[in-house]
């Protein structure tokens, strides 16, 4: 194998990489055009404890009671989180609907805890349906920091 492995720690995560790690055609079997991939890649390990996934975890408004769970995340060009697609309402997935939620309304706790948003079951059922493929209107709480001036 050619190349050198690079170890690194940083907030909370490990990060392997291969650097500079390439092959002649004669060690990738069944290349057709005869040439290797010149692409370098990198493992990366996760602190189970900083990291968690979300989808299908249950979300509970700002009194506990339940919102429904995340079916899905909107993200910008960039890759970053931007909102979360929440099923809500309903029981037992009938009479539901999706409900698009500001990511900044989430906050992650433990890896057992509900997610919590920062809105009341009244302002997330007052919210329009998210639609695949339709403009996507998001709810979010107005901090009071950036609540305007009465």
């Amino acid at each position: 194998m050619r190349g050198c492995l690079h170890t690194a720690a940083a907030a909370g995560f490990a990060l392997v990489a291969f650097a500079g790690l390439s092959a002649a055609a004669e060690d990738v079997p069944n290349d057709p055009a005869g040439a290797a991939p010149d692409r370098d890649t990198f493992t990366m390990v996760l602190d189970d404890r900083r990291v968690q996934p979300i989808l299908g975890k249950e979300v509970r408004g700002s009194n506990a009671e339940s919102m429904g769970r995340i079916v899905d995340v909107i993200v910008d060009r960039s890759g970053r989180p931007r909102a979360a697609v929440i099923d809500f309402g309903g029981f037992l997935g009938v009479g539901s609907r999706k409900i698009v939620v500001d990511w900044s309304a989430l906050q992650f706790g433990s890896d057992d805890a509900p997610i919590s948003l920062a809105l009341t079951r009244d302002q997330v059922k007052a919210a329009p349906e998210y639609h695949t493929g339709k403009p996507v209107v998001v709810v979010g709480a107005i901090s009071q920091s950036v609540a305007p001036d009465m």
